[in-house]
C-alpha cells in the first residue's frame, strides 16, 4: 500500500507539473514575427566570413563578434530565427532556407546585414522570428524595383538626346525597359507571398495557432541609382546639384506605399538604410543622393513608421586607405612582371613577398585580411557590415517600441 500511495503521489505531482509547464508554454507562445529584407548587392552581402577575425581587435566590434560566434569560433546558429533568401544563389529565384547563421550572403562563404539583424532582433524581441530576404545585385529603383503606382518608366528628352548622341539603339532600349520595369518589385512581392502562404515549408517550428505578424521591412539599396545619372538628371551635371535625385525620393515613397498595400500591412514599419560607402566625408553627387534616400522619412504620413539608418558612420577610412594602397601596389607589381615575362613564377612570388614586407607593416597586413571586396561593397568587411545589420535591428525595434507606447 505504501508503494502504491507513493506512486499515486508522484503521478499527481507529475500531472500538476505537466499542467504548469503547459500553462507556462502557452503564456510564452507568441506570434511569429516576420521581417522582410530587400535591396541590391549590399543587402545580399559580400563580407567573407574570413573577415570576421578582424572584428576582434576593435572595441566597437568585438562585442558584436561575440554575438556572431560560438565559444569555439564557429558561426552562431540562431535558435529562434529562420530565413528564406532568394537572389543570392546564382539566379533570380533560387532559394536558401534554414536557421539563420553565416552563409546567407551573396555566397555560402559571405554574410550581409541579415546575420546581425537577426541576431539582435532575437536578442531584443525574443522569438520566434522569420526573415524573408529578397536581394539582387545591380538592380535599381527607377526601373527594376519600380513600384506599380509609379507607372511606366518615363524617358526624359535629355536622356533620349544623350543616348542618341552615343549612338545607342534607343528603340531597342525602350523595348527592354518595358520588360524590366517593376520586374524585381513583382518578384519580391511574389516571394514574400509564397513564403507566407506556407510558412512551415521554411520554418518547421511555426505554430499556425499563434499565427504571424508582418513586423518590419528593411530597404538597403542605392548604388545603381546613384550611377544612373541619365535616369535622374534633366540637364548637364543635374545630379551634382541639390534636388538632382528628387525622383528617387518620390519613387521610394511610392515603393513604401505599394509594399504596404500589396502585403495588406498599412503601417508596416520601414527602415531605410542610406548608402554609406566612402564614409561620412563624401563628395558630390553621393551627398545629394543620400539626402534623397532619407527624404521619405520626413513626410507626414511616414513620421514614426519609417526611419532612416545612416550607414556612413560604420565605414572604416583607415581600412579603405589600406585597400587603395594594396591595389596600387599590386598594379605596380603586375606592370613590373610584364616587363620580365621570362622570370619563373617562383621567383616572381619571392619578389612580391619581399616587396610586400617592405611596403606594409605586419599590422597592416593583418588588417588587410579584413577586406574581401571592393569599396562599393563596403570593402567586403564584416567589420563594417555587421554593425550595419545591428543598427537596422535596433532602429526597427526602437520604432516598434515607440509605436506600442503611443497606442
Amino acid at each position: 500500500m505504501r508503494n502504491v500511495g507513493q506512486s499515486v503521489k508522484f503521478m499527481i505531482i507529475g500531472l500538476v507539473l505537466g499542467l504548469m509547464a503547459g500553462v507556462v508554454s502557452h503564456a510564452a507562445a507568441k506570434p511569429l514575427k516576420v521581417f522582410i529584407l530587400a535591396g541590391q548587392s549590399n543587402m545580399q552581402g559580400h563580407a567573407n566570413v574570413s573577415t570576421l577575425d578582424s572584428m576582434a581587435d576593435d572595441s566597437k566590434t568585438a562585442p558584436i563578434l561575440n554575438e556572431m560566434r560560438n565559444a569555439d569560433g564557429t558561426p552562431r546558429v540562431c535558435k529562434k530565427v529562420w530565413i528564406s533568401s532568394i537572389g543570392c544563389a546564382g539566379d533570380d529565384a533560387s532559394e536558401q532556407t534554414g536557421k539563420l547563421t553565416a552563409g546567407f550572403g551573396a555566397s555560402p562563404s559571405e554574410i550581409g546585414p541579415e546575420f546581425t539583424f537577426g541576431i539582435y532582433v532575437e536578442k531584443l524581441l525574443g522569438g520566434p522570428i522569420l526573415l524573408i530576404k529578397t536581394s539582387w545585385g545591380g538592380r535599381d529603383l527607377h526601373t527594376n524595383f519600380r513600384p506599380p503606382s509609379a507607372g511606366p518608366y518615363v524617358w526624359s528628352d535629355f536622356e533620349l538626346a544623350r543616348r542618341k548622341e552615343r549612338g545607342e539603339d534607343v528603340e531597342k532600349q525602350k523595348s527592354e525597359k518595358i520588360k524590366d520595369t517593376g520586374a524585381y518589385y513583382r518578384l519580391m512581392i511574389e516571394h514574400v507571398r509564397r513564403v507566407l502562404s506556407d510558412i512551415k515549408r521554411v520554418d518547421p517550428e511555426y505554430d499556425p495557432k499563434q499565427g504571424y505578424e508582418l513586423a518590419g521591412f528593411v530597404w538597403f539599396q542605392g548604388f545603381n541609382d546613384l550611377v544612373s545619372t541619365l535616369s535622374y538628371e534633366d540637364s548637364p551635371n543635374g545630379c551634382n546639384k541639390p534636388g538632382g535625385y528628387d525622383l528617387y525620393s518620390k519613387l521610394l515613397a511610392m515603393f513604401i506605399r505599394d509594399v504596404r498595400k500589396d502585403l495588406s500591412a498599412p503601417k508596416l514599419p520601414f527602415v531605410i538604410g542610406v548608402m554609406g560607402i566612402e564614409g561620412v566625408k563624401v563628395g558630390l553627387p553621393q551627398s545629394y543622393f543620400r539626402q534623397a534616400q532619407a527624404a521619405p522619412a520626413s513626410l507626414p504620413e511616414f513620421m514614426g513608421n519609417v526611419v532612416v539608418v545612416q550607414t556612413a558612420p560604420f565605414w572604416d577610412d583607415e581600412l579603405d586607405a589600406l585597400q587603395q594602397r594594396i591595389e596600387k601596389f599590386n598594379a605596380k607589381m603586375e606592370e613590373e612582371a610584364k616587363k620580365n615575362p621570362s622570370v619563373i613564377q617562383a621567383a616572381r612570388d619571392e619578389t612580391y613577398k619581399k616587396a610586400l614586407a617592405e611596403n606594409f607593416t605586419l599590422e597592416e597586413l593583418k588588417r588587410l585580411k579584413g577586406i574581401s571586396n571592393g569599396g562599393y561593397h563596403y570593402l567586403g568587411a564584416a567589420k563594417i557590415m555587421a554593425p550595419i545589420g545591428k543598427a537596422f535591428a535596433e532602429a526597427m525595434v526602437n520604432m516598434q517600441t515607440t509605436q506600442a507606447q503611443e497606442k
